[in-house]
């Protein structure tokens, strides 16, 4: 489902190369649940927009269900991640001016779908029945990263990535999202791959891969130990 092979990502920084991801390779296996771990700092959310297509890799490459990335322009990346990959951020990213509703149709309407009863059934899913004509302003966090997951399993992603998606959540909220997520990665067979830094959700991954200063120091799914 994924492939990363020699992925290399530098930043000019004073002048100089800044190397924040260091020659990492992995597999990804179809409807695998992962987590990258790491301290602040060792590339975690640089590899996630690599790894989604939301970044080239200044080395290597990145194989996203059969497709090289490397190959489309930035339209046709785009165009890729609409038809095949939902995103879930720490910072919910909902439309303001749109209800909980209209925000979940949004990705729907783009694909030409019909929105209103699939958006209206997610929203039920994740526990929002009744709020679906609430703005964001009126929802809590945990209800906006709720409205957030519907969106991103809207269009029934093969792939989904999420960076951080409990980090502005309280424990008890940060678990019902993580149970959600679970539960649709089971029922829809999404891949799905997320930063963390909360320990809960990564205990719940089928694998954790863990980083470093820019570089894979352990990787469950390999047996990869920990330096």
């Amino acid at each position: 489902m994924i492939r990363a092979e020699s992925l290399t990502k530098s930043f000019l920084s004073g002048g100089r190369p800044l190397v924040v991801v260091k020659d990492i390779s992995f597999q990804i296996e179809p409807k695998a649940f992962v987590a990258i771990v790491g301290p602040s700092g060792s590339g975690k959310t640089t590899l996630l927009g690599l790894l989604a297509g939301l970044d080239r890799p200044t080395g290597g490459r990145v194989v996203l269900d059969g497709q090289d990335l490397n190959t489309l322009d930035e339209d046709g990346r785009a165009r890729f991640r609409s038809e095949r990959v939902g995103f879930v951020f720490q910072s919910f990213h909902l439309i303001p001016t749109l209800t909980a509703q209209e925000n979940v149709q949004v990705p729907l309407e783009l694909r030409g779908e019909d929105a209103e009863q699939r958006a209206a059934e997610l929203l039920q899913r994740v526990g929002l029945g009744g709020r679906e004509h609430h703005y964001p302003s009126q929802l809590s966090g945990g209800e906006q990263q709720r409205v957030a997951l519907a969106r991103a399993f809207s269009i029934r992603p093969r792939i989904l990535f999420a960076d951080e998606p409990t980090g502005n959540l309280d424990a008890a909220t940060g678990a019902r999202v993580i149970s959600i997520m679970t539960e649709l990665n089971e029922e829809i067979g999404t891949t799905m791959v997320l930063v963390t830094h909360d320990a809960d959700l990564a205990a719940k991954a089928h694998r954790v891969i863990r980083l470093a200063d820019g570089a894979v120091v352990h990787d469950s799914g390999n047996g990869m130990q920990a330096v």
